[in-house]
């Protein structure tokens, strides 16, 4: 089998496992992140209504323009969501790191949101 399907299969798998023990309420949102080779992407979502409340990525303009693959731009993605949750009165999320392992990237935008003011 090829060697990134085999890496994609092993992640779906991991995200399933995730997904079943971490839902998104109305009081307590779920933060969902997708990294891809370029870019990154975080969503808060209520998954009771099935809405994205806030979101934010390294497609937006001012945030990855330099080079968006990188963890100082997902720190940025970071920032922006915790301002953008902050704004719609969210303080306390589920975090699902979508079955990407906390580390690089996904560590660096977590940390950032939690440095932003919320809390996971």
């Amino acid at each position: 089998m090829d060697k990134q399907r085999l890496k994609n299969i092993r992640r779906n798998r991991r995200r399933r496992g995730i997904r079943k023990r971490v839902v998104g309420t109305p009081s307590r949102p779920r933060l969902a992140i997708f990294r891809s080779l370029k870019h990154m992407y975080v969503q808060i979502i209520d998954d009771m209504a099935g809405k994205t409340l806030c979101s934010a990525s390294t497609r937006e303009g001012d945030i990855g323009d330099a080079s968006p693959g990188n963890a100082k731009a997902a720190q940025a993605v970071g920032d922006r969501i915790a301002s953008r949750a902050k704004e719609q009165g969210i303080k306390t999320v589920a975090f699902d790191r979508g079955g990407f392992r906390y580390h690089g990237r996904v560590k660096a935008l977590a940390e950032a949101a939690r440095k932003g003011g919320l809390e996971f």
